[in-house]
């Protein structure tokens, strides 16, 4: 049986908030158990407050949880210092947001480059070339030169999608990347993610509120008070 790429192990995660000399804990996620598999294109929803971003961030070693375990690929990350957590966020995952957190001077291809070239993984001519063939790979062929505020918002998106391949992760993690977006635009976005996982194998894990573009993904795990209450391939 094939180890899961990525397994969550009775994660707890609480928020502590100090006042008036008092301590009030506020629990997000009580105990939650899941895994991704390679290759899958999974959604998370819920309703607002339901702990999805939240379950998201452990995900993606942005945050730690209060108890539990969180493997990736068979390593426990809750054990690795910030150091080391942010080494495996660099090398390993990609990220998706609601706002793309393009860098406006610079033009698409520019910001497709740039983890390229901060991590010095890829010589310049190399990193030029998988950049342009990450905005092909995103129908962005013709927008290589284009700054962020020459691109529509479904272009920026894509823009930031390109950019979360750029290093070639194991995994891409997106957080409402349909938020800020229309209803033509987001089926454009839903198209690369669904052209990246099934063309390059990508795993992908959105949270999004879109029960359209959550329908469409191969798995639908759904919260409710930071638990799941489905899950359904």
């Amino acid at each position: 049986m094939n180890m899961p790429l990525l397994q969550l192990v009775n994660i707890r995660k609480e928020l502590s908030i100090h006042s008036d000399g008092q301590t009030i804990s506020t629990v997000i996620l009580p105990d939650v158990s899941m895994e991704v598999r390679r290759g899958e294109f999974a959604a998370i929803t819920g309703p607002s407050g339901s702990g999805k971003t939240t379950l998201l961030y452990l995900m993606g070693m942005l945050d730690k949880p209060t108890s539990g375990s969180i493997f990736l690929e068979g390593d426990d990350v809750t054990v690795k210092n910030e150091e080391e957590l942010a080494g495996l966020r660099n090398s390993k995952l990609g990220f998706v947001y609601q706002f793309h957190f393009l860098l406006p001077e610079f033009s698409s291809l520019e910001n497709v480059m740039m983890p390229m070239l901060a991590r010095g993984r890829y010589p310049l001519a190399t990193a030029r070339a998988r950049a342009q063939e990450l905005l092909h790979l995103v129908d962005l062929s013709d927008r290589l030169n284009n700054k962020p505020n020459q691109l529509s918002g479904g272009q920026q998106q894509r823009v930031a999608i390109a950019r979360a391949l750029a290093n070639d992760p194991i995994l891409i993690l997106a957080d409402e990347p349909t938020g800020n977006l229309d209803t033509k635009n987001s089926e454009l976005v839903y198209r690369m993610f669904q052209r990246v996982n099934v063309e390059s194998g990508q795993t992908i894990v959105v949270v999004t509120h879109d029960e359209a573009f959550a329908g469409k993904t191969n798995r639908n795990i759904h919260l409710v008070d930071g638990e799941i209450v489905r899950d359904s391939r």
